[in-house]
């Protein structure tokens, strides 16, 4: 399988684009690729995630059945972390929950406020396979929270108490 055949985001627009998006992904077996193949695929995500602007996407959003996401957020420094997360599962999560606007590569000119944890931890793999467990706190827990539950079939807007048309 190419794993940088899909060359757009895959939308709510269309009935099987939906479709595919609320299909929960399948663990990416590192077994079943080259470690080559699996940098082209964190290398096409990240472009793809660049290319519409997004801080955030996960393997289905471009037509892969596959628990896998990158992120790419700012640290309170003001520098740009990137993060490659493949099989991530939410290990811990805080009680202090806190809403923010949100929007979606998939959902387009649709935003509203979600309820999340502030911290969550989570465990998964890097792009070679070795475990690791990740605290993330703020905009980066937001985030991951968003595509982990990409991951698992549901959409923003499912989680919102209401949204609104932007631009």
């Amino acid at each position: 399988m190419d794993l940088t055949a899909h060359h757009s985001i895959v939308s709510i627009a269309q009935k099987s684009g939906e479709d595919f998006l609320r299909t929960k992904t399948i663990p990416f077996d590192f077994s079943q690729h080259s470690k080559d193949e699996i940098s082209a695929l964190v290398s096409h995500m990240k472009k793809m995630m660049r290319q519409a602007h997004g801080i955030g996407l996960s393997a289905n959003q471009i037509g892969l059945p596959w628990r896998v996401f990158v992120a790419e957020i700012q640290d309170t420094n003001g520098s740009t972390k990137f993060y490659s997360v493949f099989n991530p599962t939410i290990e811990r999560v805080s009680d202090a929950r806190i809403a923010f606007e949100e929007g979606c590569l998939s959902v387009p000119k649709k935003f509203g406020p979600v309820e999340r944890p502030r911290e969550i931890t989570i465990r998964c793999h890097n792009k070679f396979g070795k475990p690791l467990k990740i605290k993330a706190w703020g905009m980066l827990a937001r985030v991951f929270q968003h595509e982990i539950d990409h991951l698992d079939g549901t959409l923003f807007v499912d989680k919102a108490s209401h949204t609104r048309d932007g631009a």
